[in-house]
């Protein structure tokens, strides 16, 4: 099936029936499934990262099972020179390590194809939830938006086959992209 990767309002398609299959992540190198989509839609996909070891949020450390520091990586994406996402990542220390994502730069397909790698594989499935939050002043900054303004939150949270949470992503979008999914009817 031919995938459109523009979306309607001219901007990136997130699409999750896709985006993490390892052939899309890793396409021509792609260190992810968002170089990936953004090139495949005609963009220039760029990250700034920052790797670093810090407490995750109450929810998220519930989530990963975590006392104490985890590796967090911080990423702001880049359509060009247009900041269009800002991602959070959340990992258990003894995976980041046993895994070596604790460096910037994790090579093609990302630390989803690291985790693979070294026997974190996430499965067949991850799980999002999508939802709306108040830009923070930060967030709104960053975006070029209002604080408070509601954005656009995807929080992905990958587990094992054996259901140990390994990573958990929180990606805010700046305006601009289209969410596709697809369901399965009877």
């Amino acid at each position: 099936m031919a995938q459109n990767t523009i979306g309607a309002n001219g901007g990136i398609v997130r699409d999750a029936r896709s985006r993490y299959r390892t052939e899309n992540r890793e396409a021509n190198g792609a260190h992810g499934a968002y170089e990936s989509e953004t090139r495949r839609g005609g963009g220039t996909p760029r990250a700034e990262v920052t790797v670093s070891r810090a407490s995750a949020p109450a929810d998220v450390a519930e989530l990963l099972g975590a006392e104490g520091p985890v590796v967090v990586r911080a990423r702001r994406m880049f359509d060009g020179e247009r900041l269009v996402q800002l991602a959070d990542t959340w990992i258990p220390a003894d995976v980041a390590e046993t895994a070596g994502i604790e460096q910037v730069d994790t090579g093609a397909g990302g630390i989803i194809s690291r985790m693979r790698e070294a026997g974190f594989d996430q499965g067949a499935e991850a799980v999002e939830d999508v939802d709306q939050r108040p830009a923070t002043a930060d967030q709104a900054e960053a975006l070029g938006v209002e604080e408070g303004e509601l954005l656009l939150t995807v929080t992905h949270v990958g587990r094992t086959a054996e259901g140990r949470v390994v990573e958990v992503t929180r990606h805010t979008l700046g305006r601009g992209w289209t969410l596709r999914y697809a369901a399965p009817l009877d």
